[in-house]
């Protein structure tokens, strides 16, 4: 009998208690982390800094989008790259949608007001605390 040179577990970087609860930080967490943060930064800044809940608003969103289009709906690209046992393309994907119909779900939910309208209110409010002290 042959012995694969697949891993079959996942590389454990870090582990320990809090808590009472035992946890293992593994590299494929780590890898999809810090694709989601990457995904997450690019859509702020196309975005200009307006997705609800910011950045950390688009970090969650784009795991989410990972781990849907990973682990619950199952694709297979013929021409998948994959690093550590995750593939990159369909990570990728996965976040890059995620984000997307997240900004187009809460893109109404950023102030609508113009930038005259807010500096008119600083402007308004800056006379009135004048006025009163």
């Amino acid at each position: 009998m042959v012995a694969l040179p697949i891993p079959l577990a996942d590389v454990v970087v870090f582990n320990g208690h809090a808590l009472g609860f035992h946890f293992n930080i593994t590299l494929t967490q780590l890898i999809d982390l810090g694709i989601a943060v990457l995904v997450g930064l690019l859509a702020e800044f196309a975005t200009g800094w307006r997705l609800r809940f910011g950045l950390i608003g688009a970090i969650i969103a784009a795991l989410i989008g990972i781990w849907l289009l990973t682990d619950i709906i199952i694709i297979n690209l013929p021409w998948e790259l994959c690093a550590y046992g995750v593939p990159i393309f369909k990570t990728l994907l996965g976040a890059i949608l995620a984000v997307i119909i997240w900004h187009w779900l809460t893109y109404r939910a950023r102030s609508t007001r113009t930038r005259t309208e807010r500096k008119a209110t600083r402007h308004r409010s800056r006379r009135q605390s004048q006025r009163y002290s």
